[in-house]
């Protein structure tokens, strides 16, 4: 070979290899800024909520969630109504936006002793109910999940909670009080293997968490993450504090933007969300409820104050943000602020979002304003997740629900310098040439913020029905509604639940809900309960008398006990052995 003809090969080496490496970077740029999609979302906030369609009717009916205080807590504040130094003149209200049954805990579903579950703070044991029926939410079967990377980034502060050996609860206090466990109880209960990390940045904390398991599953740290945040008052203290500080509203209801806002109301709650690089959630065919287009997150640093807000640096994250989402500002239809109704902290992020948001958008397309601390108050830890909820269904539902107890716009704020207009009314949110989007933002007392934009999802290609599915409703045959669990009251609370929720939504088919339970939840715990029927009203029949602990035909029953005398039962539904495999496997006695 002449030296030439080495020149020439080496050169279509040298070529060749600047291909791949271009071809690899160009990936790797690709997966860093991928979406990252929404598949799942679960939640309990103020005013009964115990899932995020109930949340979304809390929120579009206009309801105000905020209520007195708990009877069930034994608070005791002495000058709680009283500012600092016995200044009785203040008048603080005992209001807050608390959750029902905030000690309630399924111990026995998770395979905790009751001890152990009287030393767990009860935002560990929320959160831990509430990652699973975000999975559920997701069509994913939290078992399927064991051993894989999965990933738990968890918002989680102080509250509080206190026990010891006296309260019969000796030797769990300490990992059942600490923020670290609870993330790491949900990964260690579901067997996940992939990050688990609680996150303190106070009232963004969740907001911080989306962002971190974002950028988690973009670099391929894990396949699947949960993350949101959870708020749950054990003690007064933040009550009485605020109030010292006079920062709570004497009515105890955030007022965001508005010429009245004297202050915040304190809030409770939940929120969970289960997300996916989109590209894989398309690939397994989960459901993309939206997508999260780019997120930032920064410090104040050296501000007026430690826990001062600081308008330019929330500018700063909302401009990395949109920068991370490629997108403009006027791409962007509302925003789900931070909105605490304080009178220095409403004003500040008003006039940073004027000085972005509302700067060169297009005639009559003013930037859209509102708080949902106005419904629940200012859930802290779980704020951020919250307002992502609310976006997520308003996408989906084409409307943007009001915020309350708005009597003006704060003048305070300069409005003409931008085109910001406060969701004083309900108003449709009509999809157009490009996606719906929002922005939602949080910011910590800690000074540490975040920015988070979301997306409406792309249309999928129609899912074509399986031929087990398609045909008319009333040619499939029998259908079995099958459902499991650990005890017996359990099992007919599940069926009392899953009729309600048939009988509210009629849209619903028989067969949807059959293929639903059967491959999306768990089927394999000990009590078990099919209920067969040709139609919804035998099958609705079936669930209430289940529900009420009455035997009634198509209702078959069964424990997978240990022990001889057991055989197996299978149910199948449809037509012919078309649905072998997609039943319940019963036990009954020989």
């Amino acid at each position: 070979m002449t030296e030439e003809d080495k020149l020439r090969e080496y050169l279509k080496r040298a070529i060749n290899d600047g291909r791949q490496l271009q071809s690899r970077l160009q990936k790797l740029e690709e997966s860093i800024r991928e979406p990252v999609a929404i598949v799942g979302m679960g939640c309990r906030f103020p005013g009964g909520v115990e899932d995020p369609e109930a949340f979304w009717q809390l929120v579009a009916e206009g309801s105000d969630a905020m209520s007195g205080f708990p009877a069930d807590r034994s608070w005791e504040a002495p000058g709680l109504l009283a500012g600092d130094s016995g200044d009785s003149g203040t008048g603080y209200a005992r209001v807050g936006g608390f959750l029902d049954g905030a000690g309630e805990f399924d111990a026995e579903f998770f395979g905790i002793s009751p001890r152990e579950a009287l030393g767990m703070d009860p935002q560990q044991r929320l959160l831990l109910e509430t990652c699973w029926e975000a999975l559920e939410d997701a069509g994913i079967e939290p078992g399927s999940l064991r051993g894989t990377d999965t990933g738990v980034y968890a918002g989680v502060i102080t509250s509080g909670y206190r026990v010891g050996s006296q309260d019969g609860a000796g030797g769990y206090g300490l990992t059942g009080t600490m923020a670290s466990v609870a993330s790491g109880r949900v990964a260690y209960s579901l067997g996940l293997q992939g990050p688990a990390v609680s996150i303190d940045t106070a009232c963004s904390s969740s907001l911080t968490a989306i962002h971190l398991a974002a950028q988690a599953l973009r670099s391929g740290e894990c396949g699947i993450a949960l993350a949101g945040g959870v708020t749950v008052m054990a003690s007064p203290g933040a009550f009485t504090e605020f109030a010292r500080q006079r920062g709570l509203a004497a009515d105890g209801r955030c007022k965001p933007f508005a010429e009245a806002a004297d202050g915040t109301g304190w809030g409770e709650g939940v929120g969970v969300l289960v997300l996916e690089r989109l590209s894989d959630a398309r690939a397994r065919g989960h459901r993309v409820l939206a997508v999260v287009a780019g997120s930032a997150i920064n410090q104040d640093g050296a501000s007026n104050g430690l826990s001062a807000p600081n308008g330019p640096s929330q500018q700063r994250v909302i401009r990395a943000a949109l920068a991370s989402a490629r997108l403009r500002a006027s791409d962007v239809d509302v925003v789900e602020a931070h909105g605490t109704g304080t009178a220095l902290g409403d004003p500040i992020e008003a006039q940073a979002l004027l000085a972005t948001y509302g700067q060169d958008r297009p005639e009559g397309r003013p930037l859209l304003l509102g708080s949902v601390k106005s419904n629940i108050g200012h859930t802290q830890a779980a704020a951020g997740v919250a307002g992502v909820i609310k976006m997520v269904q308003a996408m989906r539902h084409g409307m943007l629900p009001q915020t309350l107890h708005v009597d003006a716009p704060s003048s305070h704020v300069d409005w003409s310098a931008g085109a910001v207009e406060l969701l004083t009314t309900s108003r449709e949110w009509p999809a157009g040439s490009s996606p719906r989007r929002a922005g939602v933002s949080a910011f910590g007392i800690s000074g540490t913020n975040v920015h988070v934009i979301l997306e409406e999802p792309a249309e999928e290609a129609e899912v074509l029905d399986s031929p087990v599915l398609a045909g008319p409703e009333s040619s499939l045959g029998p259908v079995a509604w099958v459902l499991s669990a650990r005890t017996a009251p359990a099992l007919a609370a599940q069926a009392t639940r899953l009729a309600e929720f048939v009988t509210s939504r009629p849209e619903v088919a028989a067969r949807d809900v059959a293929f639903s339970l059967a491959v999306t939840r768990t089927t394999a715990f000990s009590h078990r309960l099919a209920v067969v029927g040709d139609d919804r009203g035998q099958l609705l029949a079936g669930l209430t008398a289940a529900g009420a602990g009455r035997e009634a035909p198509g209702v078959v029953t069964g424990f997978a006990g240990s022990g001889s005398g057991l055989r197996p039962v299978f149910v199948f539904a449809g037509q012919g052995a078309q649905w072998v495999g997609m039943g319940l496997q019963l036990w009954d006695l020989e």
